[in-house]
């Protein structure tokens, strides 16, 4: 997927700046795929509406230059629906936290412990963001979808965080006691 394929993904859902697909991109219901910088944003817009994909008016706004509006074309919905029918690349999964558990033979047990309770801590934020948001429960399918797809990820990998830090315990509490 690329920048162009996920700001025809936003726009259908309504008509928005680039602004709004920005901040759809980082915390809606869009913030699972690709991140997107205002650099790669703009210019894909730009080429878009170049190619009739979508359409951009100007919205004026008190005090402040005219906000650019964007609404994706039935041209646009016709290339992103091209998109998003190839099968997709494999998920790539990068990880600074894994990358310290691959080398933990390097920490000290406390900060093994340490970055295990942080990471533990992120994904049950994750787990609580998904479970509050709206797509939950959103009558559309594919929402429900990719929500059903992260609670049960983050479901598993929770879990498997307890189960080693109830193991960095158990191996730490013989060391207090010394």
């Amino acid at each position: 997927m690329n920048v162009r394929t996920l700001c025809l993904g936003v726009l259908t859902a309504g008509e928005a700046s680039g602004y709004a697909i920005k901040k759809e991109i980082e915390e809606g219901l869009f913030s699972h795929f690709i991140d997107a910088s205002f650099g790669s944003i703009y210019p894909a817009l730009t080429q878009l509406a170049g190619e009739g994909l979508v359409t951009v008016r100007a919205e004026e706004q008190s005090g402040k230059p005219d906000k650019k509006v964007y609404a994706i074309t039935p041209k646009g919905q016709g290339t992103l629906a091209q998109a998003v029918s190839v099968l997709p690349g494999r998920d790539k999964y990068k990880s600074q936290f894994l990358f310290q558990m691959l080398l933990q033979e390097y920490l000290t047990p406390p900060v093994m412990l340490a970055a295990v309770e942080k990471q533990l801590a992120d994904l049950e934020a994750d787990h609580a963001r998904i479970r509050a948001c709206e797509c939950a429960e959103h009558p559309h399918a594919g929402a429900r979808f990719v929500a059903d797809y992260g609670q049960a990820v983050l479901t598993a990998a929770i879990a498997v965080l307890n189960e080693k830090k109830s193991e960095l315990l158990r191996a730490l509490r013989p060391q207090a006691a010394e």
